[in-house]
Protein backbone atom coordinates (compact mmCIF):
# COMPACT_ATOMS: atom_id res chain seq x y z
CA UNK A 1 0.00 0.00 0.00
CA UNK A 2 1.54 3.34 -1.08
CA UNK A 3 2.32 5.87 1.64
CA UNK A 4 1.34 9.48 0.93
CA UNK A 5 2.76 12.73 2.13
CA UNK A 6 -0.24 15.12 2.14
CA UNK A 7 1.78 18.29 1.44
CA UNK A 8 2.58 17.30 -2.12
CA UNK A 9 0.97 13.87 -2.55
CA UNK A 10 4.25 12.15 -3.38
CA UNK A 11 3.61 8.42 -3.41
CA UNK A 12 6.16 6.38 -1.54
CA UNK A 13 6.47 2.88 -2.93
CA UNK A 14 8.91 0.11 -2.05
CA UNK A 15 9.36 1.90 1.27
CA UNK A 16 11.21 0.91 4.43
CA UNK A 17 10.69 2.90 7.60
CA UNK A 18 13.38 3.37 10.25
CA UNK A 19 12.07 4.45 13.64
CA UNK A 20 13.88 5.94 16.64
CA UNK A 21 12.39 6.95 19.99
CA UNK A 22 14.18 9.92 21.52
CA UNK A 23 13.25 12.72 23.90
CA UNK A 24 9.90 11.08 24.58
CA UNK A 25 8.88 11.20 20.92
CA UNK A 26 8.97 8.80 17.99
CA UNK A 27 10.82 9.88 14.85
CA UNK A 28 10.67 8.11 11.48
CA UNK A 29 12.40 8.34 8.12
CA UNK A 30 11.32 6.84 4.77
CA UNK A 31 14.03 4.81 3.02
CA UNK A 32 14.34 2.55 0.00
CA UNK A 33 14.26 -1.17 0.75
CA UNK A 34 17.65 -2.86 1.14
CA UNK A 35 19.43 0.51 1.22
CA UNK A 36 19.32 0.71 5.03
CA UNK A 37 21.39 -2.48 5.34
CA UNK A 38 23.78 -1.24 2.66
CA UNK A 39 24.22 2.05 4.55
CA UNK A 40 24.87 0.27 7.84
CA UNK A 41 27.38 -2.05 6.17
CA UNK A 42 29.21 0.84 4.53
CA UNK A 43 28.30 -0.29 1.01
CA UNK A 44 26.15 2.79 0.35
CA UNK A 45 27.34 6.24 1.45
CA UNK A 46 25.05 8.54 -0.54
CA UNK A 47 22.04 9.59 1.57
CA UNK A 48 20.09 10.47 -1.57
CA UNK A 49 20.27 6.80 -2.57
CA UNK A 50 18.96 5.72 0.83
CA UNK A 51 16.22 8.28 1.50
CA UNK A 52 12.90 8.44 -0.31
CA UNK A 53 12.25 11.87 1.17
CA UNK A 54 15.00 13.79 2.92
CA UNK A 55 12.89 14.69 5.94
CA UNK A 56 12.18 13.51 9.48
CA UNK A 57 8.63 12.51 10.40
CA UNK A 58 6.64 11.71 13.51
CA UNK A 59 4.61 9.36 11.33
CA UNK A 60 5.61 8.62 7.74
CA UNK A 61 2.35 6.93 6.77
CA UNK A 62 0.33 9.98 7.86
CA UNK A 63 2.84 12.48 6.50
CA UNK A 64 3.36 14.11 9.92
CA UNK A 65 6.67 15.99 9.63
CA UNK A 66 8.71 16.79 12.75
CA UNK A 67 9.37 20.53 13.04
CA UNK A 68 12.65 22.23 13.90
CA UNK A 69 11.69 22.81 17.55
CA UNK A 70 10.95 19.11 18.07
CA UNK A 71 14.21 18.10 16.40
CA UNK A 72 16.21 20.60 18.44
CA UNK A 73 14.65 19.43 21.69
CA UNK A 74 15.23 15.73 21.01
CA UNK A 75 18.53 15.74 19.09
CA UNK A 76 20.10 19.04 20.15
CA UNK A 77 20.36 20.11 16.51
CA UNK A 78 18.18 20.83 13.47
CA UNK A 79 20.41 19.71 10.57
CA UNK A 80 18.20 17.12 8.89
CA UNK A 81 21.04 15.14 7.29
CA UNK A 82 22.84 14.74 10.62
CA UNK A 83 19.63 13.66 12.36
CA UNK A 84 18.83 11.24 9.52
CA UNK A 85 22.28 9.66 9.93
CA UNK A 86 21.66 9.16 13.65
CA UNK A 87 18.27 7.57 12.99
CA UNK A 88 19.80 5.32 10.32
CA UNK A 89 22.53 4.25 12.73
CA UNK A 90 20.50 3.75 15.91
CA UNK A 91 16.91 3.31 14.73
CA UNK A 92 14.85 0.15 14.36
CA UNK A 93 14.06 -0.95 10.82
CA UNK A 94 10.35 -1.68 10.53
CA UNK A 95 9.82 -4.90 8.61
CA UNK A 96 6.60 -6.30 7.15
CA UNK A 97 5.26 -9.78 7.94
CA UNK A 98 6.48 -11.38 4.69
CA UNK A 99 9.89 -9.73 4.93
CA UNK A 100 10.27 -10.78 8.56
CA UNK A 101 9.37 -14.37 7.70
CA UNK A 102 11.86 -14.34 4.83
CA UNK A 103 14.58 -12.89 7.07
CA UNK A 104 13.91 -15.52 9.75
CA UNK A 105 14.07 -18.31 7.18
CA UNK A 106 17.39 -17.07 5.79
CA UNK A 107 18.86 -16.68 9.29
CA UNK A 108 17.66 -20.16 10.23
CA UNK A 109 19.35 -21.74 7.21
CA UNK A 110 22.54 -19.74 7.74
CA UNK A 111 22.75 -20.86 11.38
CA UNK A 112 22.06 -24.49 10.43
CA UNK A 113 24.84 -24.40 7.82
CA UNK A 114 27.30 -22.89 10.31
CA UNK A 115 26.45 -25.51 12.94
CA UNK A 116 26.95 -28.25 10.34
CA UNK A 117 30.35 -26.75 9.47
CA UNK A 118 31.53 -26.52 13.08
CA UNK A 119 30.09 -29.69 14.63
CA UNK A 120 30.15 -33.46 14.28
CA UNK A 121 28.76 -36.80 15.42
CA UNK A 122 30.79 -37.71 18.56
CA UNK A 123 30.73 -41.43 17.71
CA UNK A 124 32.17 -41.06 14.20
CA UNK A 125 33.82 -37.60 14.23
CA UNK A 126 32.01 -36.99 10.95
CA UNK A 127 29.83 -33.97 10.10
CA UNK A 128 26.05 -34.15 9.96
CA UNK A 129 24.09 -33.12 6.83
CA UNK A 130 22.42 -29.72 7.19
CA UNK A 131 18.97 -31.34 6.97
CA UNK A 132 19.63 -33.39 10.12
CA UNK A 133 20.85 -30.27 11.95
CA UNK A 134 17.66 -28.40 10.97
CA UNK A 135 15.49 -31.30 12.17
CA UNK A 136 17.30 -31.25 15.54
CA UNK A 137 16.87 -27.46 15.75
CA UNK A 138 13.11 -27.91 15.35
CA UNK A 139 13.09 -30.71 17.91
CA UNK A 140 15.00 -28.58 20.44
CA UNK A 141 12.70 -25.59 19.91
CA UNK A 142 15.51 -23.30 18.80
CA UNK A 143 14.34 -19.73 18.06
CA UNK A 144 16.16 -17.38 15.72
CA UNK A 145 16.77 -13.82 16.95
CA UNK A 146 16.39 -11.32 14.12
CA UNK A 147 18.41 -8.62 15.84
CA UNK A 148 21.55 -10.76 15.99
CA UNK A 149 23.82 -12.14 13.27
CA UNK A 150 23.82 -15.83 12.42
CA UNK A 151 27.44 -16.16 13.57
CA UNK A 152 26.62 -14.82 17.04
CA UNK A 153 23.81 -17.38 17.46
CA UNK A 154 25.71 -20.53 16.46
CA UNK A 155 27.14 -21.39 19.89
CA UNK A 156 23.74 -20.83 21.54
CA UNK A 157 22.21 -23.14 18.97
CA UNK A 158 24.81 -25.86 19.63
CA UNK A 159 24.20 -25.59 23.37
CA UNK A 160 20.44 -25.93 22.93
CA UNK A 161 20.88 -28.92 20.62
CA UNK A 162 23.09 -30.61 23.22
CA UNK A 163 20.59 -29.94 26.00
CA UNK A 164 17.20 -30.40 24.33
CA UNK A 165 17.55 -32.52 21.19
CA UNK A 166 18.16 -36.26 20.87
CA UNK A 167 20.95 -35.66 18.37
CA UNK A 168 24.43 -36.47 19.76
CA UNK A 169 26.55 -33.48 18.74
CA UNK A 170 29.80 -31.79 19.67
CA UNK A 171 32.04 -29.09 18.22
CA UNK A 172 34.70 -30.40 15.83
CA UNK A 173 38.33 -30.38 16.90
CA UNK A 174 40.91 -27.85 15.64
CA UNK A 175 44.52 -28.62 14.72
CA UNK A 176 46.89 -25.96 16.10
CA UNK A 177 50.61 -25.33 16.42
CA UNK A 178 52.11 -23.73 19.52
CA UNK A 179 55.71 -22.48 19.51
CA UNK A 180 57.79 -20.71 22.15
CA UNK A 181 61.37 -20.54 23.44
CA UNK A 182 62.52 -23.90 24.81
CA UNK A 183 63.03 -22.54 28.33
CA UNK A 184 59.38 -21.40 28.41
CA UNK A 185 58.29 -24.69 26.86
CA UNK A 186 59.83 -26.66 29.71
CA UNK A 187 58.04 -24.41 32.17
CA UNK A 188 54.63 -24.31 30.48
CA UNK A 189 54.36 -27.61 28.58
CA UNK A 190 51.94 -29.27 30.98
CA UNK A 191 49.63 -26.25 31.03
CA UNK A 192 49.65 -26.01 27.23
CA UNK A 193 48.84 -29.64 26.52
CA UNK A 194 46.46 -30.33 29.42
CA UNK A 195 43.46 -29.22 27.34
CA UNK A 196 44.52 -31.08 24.20
CA UNK A 197 42.45 -33.90 22.75
CA UNK A 198 45.61 -35.36 21.20
CA UNK A 199 49.26 -34.30 20.91
CA UNK A 200 50.28 -35.19 17.34
CA UNK A 201 53.87 -33.96 17.21
CA UNK A 202 56.45 -32.34 19.47
CA UNK A 203 59.84 -30.87 18.62
CA UNK A 204 62.40 -29.16 20.84
CA UNK A 205 64.26 -27.64 17.87
CA UNK A 206 67.79 -28.17 19.05
CA UNK A 207 66.87 -26.93 22.53
CA UNK A 208 66.24 -23.39 21.23
CA UNK A 209 62.52 -23.64 20.54
CA UNK A 210 59.66 -25.87 21.58
CA UNK A 211 56.93 -26.67 19.08
CA UNK A 212 53.85 -28.81 19.59
CA UNK A 213 51.05 -29.70 17.16
CA UNK A 214 47.82 -30.90 18.75
CA UNK A 215 44.08 -31.31 18.38
CA UNK A 216 42.00 -29.16 20.68
CA UNK A 217 38.40 -28.30 21.35
CA UNK A 218 37.72 -24.81 19.89
CA UNK A 219 36.97 -23.55 23.39
CA UNK A 220 40.62 -24.18 24.34
CA UNK A 221 41.95 -21.82 21.66
CA UNK A 222 41.24 -18.73 23.76
CA UNK A 223 42.60 -20.42 26.91
CA UNK A 224 45.94 -21.22 25.23
CA UNK A 225 46.10 -17.78 23.63
CA UNK A 226 45.66 -16.07 27.01
CA UNK A 227 48.27 -18.36 28.57
CA UNK A 228 50.84 -17.34 25.94
CA UNK A 229 49.95 -13.68 26.30
CA UNK A 230 50.33 -13.75 30.07
CA UNK A 231 53.31 -16.07 30.42
CA UNK A 232 55.48 -15.69 27.30
CA UNK A 233 55.11 -11.94 26.69
CA UNK A 234 54.95 -11.97 22.89
CA UNK A 235 57.57 -14.68 22.35
CA UNK A 236 55.07 -17.48 21.79
CA UNK A 237 52.83 -18.19 18.79
CA UNK A 238 49.50 -19.96 18.43
CA UNK A 239 48.57 -20.87 14.86
CA UNK A 240 45.49 -22.57 13.42
CA UNK A 241 46.57 -25.30 11.01
CA UNK A 242 43.11 -26.68 10.40
CA UNK A 243 39.89 -25.05 11.54
CA UNK A 244 38.03 -28.32 11.48
CA UNK A 245 39.58 -31.77 11.65
CA UNK A 246 37.37 -34.41 10.05
CA UNK A 247 37.95 -38.12 10.66
CA UNK A 248 38.89 -40.22 7.66
CA UNK A 249 35.96 -42.32 6.35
Amino acid sequence: MPINQPSNQIKLTNVSIVRLKKGGKRFEIACYKNKVHEWRNGVETDLDEVMQINNVFFNVSKGQVANSDDLKKAFGKTEVNEIVKEILKKGELQVGEKERAHELENLWKEIANMVAEKCEDPSTSRPYPVGIIEKAMHEAGFSVKTGKSAKSQVLDCVKILQEKSTLPIRRSKMRVRVTMPAKDGKRLKEKVIEGAEKVEDEDWGGQDEWEVIMLIDPGQFKVIGELLQNEVKGKGRLETLEQRVVAEP
